[in-house]
Order: structure tokens, then sequence, then C-alpha cells
């Protein structure tokens, strides 16, 4: 269970100092992190340790990771912030 602190470090945690991350994060963070399931909070966590560059790659749609729990939240975060 997250705590209201553990969502505002986080939250914290979503700004990286990358023009095109920071749009993508700090809204999911701010618009769907508390609707989602305990899994998938855990998955954004597990996201939020990778690279920038990583990030930023899958992000922008330019590969995806290997890890198919990584890349269903990149999915996710692109559909809920970036709706086709």
């Amino acid at each position: 269970m997250y705590t209201e602190e553990d969502v505002r470090r986080l939250t914290w945690q979503s700004r990286r100092g990358m023009l095109e991350l920071d749009v993508l994060f700090v809204p999911f963070m701010e618009q769907a992190f508390a609707e989602l399931s305990e899994k998938d909070k855990d998955i954004f966590v597990r996201l939020l340790t990778c690279e920038d560059q990583d990030l930023f790659f899958w992000l922008m749609r330019r590969g995806e990771s290997e890890d198919p729990e990584l890349q269903y939240m990149v999915n996710l975060i692109l559909q809920r912030v970036q709706p086709a």
C-alpha cells in the first residue's frame, strides 16, 4: 500500500529533468497512479528506476523494453497521457 508520503516521493522522482519524460510521468502520477492496482503501482515504481535514456527510447516508441511488465507500463502511460 502506498501512503501519501510515498506518492509525494514518487511524484518528485517522476520529475526527471528531461522535458519529454516529465510531460508523460508527472501527469500520469497526478491523474492515473491512484487508480492503478497495487501490482501496477509496483511496476511503475520499477520503471522509475530505469535509466533516462532507456525511458526516452521506450516512451518515444523508438524501441521496446525486454521486460514485458515494463513495456506494459510504458504502453499504459502512453495510452493514459497521450490518447490516440
